[in-house]
């Protein structure tokens, strides 16, 4: 393989083929394009193919095991950058840009931190929490030794963290029925880590404590209302998502053997 910008992409996938293609296109520049994808039954794979030979197909659930999924895109890379990439986000020309004269400078830093710009609902937001909302994306290959977490992800490397200044598009929440299935997986996994970690039992005034407490600080302290109805939606729905997951979590933890 020639060497253009000598950075790799590695992008995790599940069934995501409505959205896939515009993350591989923004990610088209790369001298290599490394896609995990992770127990997709849909067209993702085959859509992959037309810009990438690297697709390693893991059967896992997906939602579950981000760690062992970045650790996967890892061994598959070979230049001496790693940019990872989620289904759906977009790397803007200024990011690509600006990656690819980091790359080709002297750094003194090993990985990079860099905002990322939500949009929810269709709906570029900026308060709530939602912006810049820094993101640990760019790292030096052979200083990256691997990923831990299974939800929470966090990488062990050696150096330090610079920060970038370009955005990475982020287009989660697209609409009601998508937020509703990230849900459906995601309070799972946080409950099931909560009780993991031997949470307190779940009484009904801590779920209310939680609720308000969700709502209170995206809505009023981070000012969510100044991104209109479409911050005002997500706040709620944020809030929605805390009871789901405390009230899991109660299931788990009254659950009969």
């Amino acid at each position: 393989m020639a060497v253009k910008n000598n950075i790799s992409v590695v992008i995790i996938a599940g069934n995501e083929q409505e959205i896939i293609k515009k993350a591989l296109k923004s990610a088209s520049w790369a001298d290599q394009i490394v896609l995990v994808a992770a127990n997709s039954t849909d067209d993702t794979v085959k859509i992959a193919k037309k810009f990438t030979k690297d697709i390693v197909i893991h059967s896992d659930e997906y939602g579950k095991h981000f760690d062992i999924w970045r650790n996967l895109g890892l061994k598959k890379a070979i230049s001496d950058w790693i940019f990872y990439l989620d289904a759906d986000e977009v790397i803007s020309p200024q990011l690509k840009k600006e990656l690819i004269e980091t790359a080709k400078s002297n750094t003194p830093h090993t990985y990079y931190a860099l905002p990322r710009q939500n949009h929810y609902l269709g709906k570029k937001v900026r308060s709530g929490g939602s912006y810049p909302d820094h993101v640990k994306r760019f790292y030096k290959r052979n200083k990256l030794k691997k990923w831990v977490g299974n939800v929470h992800e966090e990488p062990v490397i050696e150096g330090t963290m610079g920060m970038l200044n370009s955005d990475l598009l982020h287009y989660t929440h697209r609409d009601l029925t998508s937020m509703l299935e990230k849900t459906i997986i995601w309070t799972q996994t946080e409950a099931k880590a909560l009780h993991d970690a031997k949470h307190p039992p779940v009484v009904w005034w801590r779920i209310f404590r939680m609720m308000l407490t969700k709502f209170w600080e995206r809505l009023i302290k981070q000012s969510a209302w100044k991104d209109g109805t479409a911050g005002i939606v997500n706040s709620i729905f944020e809030v929605f998502n805390t009871f789901i997951i405390y009230a899991r979590l109660w299931e788990m933890q009254n659950r009969k053997k």
